[in-house]
């Protein structure tokens, strides 16, 4: 079933005096939210007690948890010994987020470097070989390792690239970031042919059961010549894009994914939004 949720906790979650993310989750079950993204971004400093009493809350209120890994993620870095602290990064999510009692890590896949293209996706796939081989070793393959498309252009993560990195194995589970696949191609997504067309592609080449319950980051973001700036809110009116095309290709290809609001202090409210569109339809 088709999940709508926010990426943390929003403003008006703070107005309402509200301090702990155990709070999220009734929150978020009383506004008709069905999921919650955690984020690791800055590094992991939870105890695995508070992770335990969060994944306790959210059970509870029956929304599901997922968790973004840390930011500093790259493997197409040419040092070993960094690739080795990202393989870190990634597991110790996987960790926390069984603590949590979610199925899904999403994590930026690479960055372009100094490397030309073609080599930097290259050794992203050999380095994403070997941890589909440390998640099957530490007995994390029933998760979900979620590589997302990437808005700058130096960064590693076109809609090609997410899908080629998920064909290595089952595991891997495309998380697309509309507003970032739309600020890279500067401005590319305004159809519901537009989106229609990426998400064909990307059943044609992963199957369509790989593809209904895939991943989603949606947010309007600002761009310029090199791709994202900054996240926006739905209020915005220059930028995009527009999730109401999107709802009606999600629809008319009967994918049902686990869509995370990141807009910027109004996620929970335009994951409601989301959701109440998606359901007029």
């Amino acid at each position: 079933m088709i999940k709508f949720g926010p990426s943390g906790n929003c403003q008006r979650f703070y107005e309402a005096g509200y301090k702990h993310t155990e709070q999220a989750a009734g929150f978020c079950r009383d506004l008709g939210l069905d999921c919650y993204e955690y984020s690791f971004g800055r590094g992991i400093s939870m105890s695995e007690g508070k992770a335990l009493s969060i994944g306790a809350a959210f059970k509870e209120a029956q929304v599901e948890l997922s968790v973004h890994a840390p930011y500093f993620i790259n493997f197409a870095n040419p040092s070993d010994e960094s690739a080795q602290k990202s393989f870190g990064y990634v597991l110790d999510s996987a960790k926390y987020l069984k603590l949590l009692g979610g199925e899904r890590v999403v994590f930026h896949p690479a960055a372009q470097g100094k490397a030309s293209r073609e080599d930097a996706v290259a050794l992203t796939l050999e380095r994403l070989k070997y941890l589909r081989d440390l998640i099957y070793a530490n007995g994390y393959e029933n998760l979900k390792f979620c590589p997302e498309t990437m808005g700058k252009l130096a960064q590693i993560g076109t809609v090609e690239e997410i899908t080629e990195f998920c064909k290595i194995d089952e595991c891997f589970c495309p998380c697309v970031d509309f507003g970032h696949v739309n600020a890279r191609e500067q401005g590319s997504l305004k159809t519901e042919k537009d989106y229609a067309d990426r998400l064909g592609y990307m059943i044609g080449e992963l199957g369509y059961e790989r593809m209904k319950n895939f991943h989603v980051h949606f947010s309007k973001i600002m761009y310029g010549g090199k791709g994202e700036i900054k996240h926006l809110t739905f209020e915005d009116g220059v930028y995009g894009p527009e999730f109401e095309p999107l709802a009606a290709a999600l629809k008319g290809l009967k994918l049902e994914p686990y869509i995370v609001s990141e807009s910027a202090g109004t996620q929970a409210d335009d994951a409601l939004y989301m959701k109440r569109v998606y359901n007029t339809l």
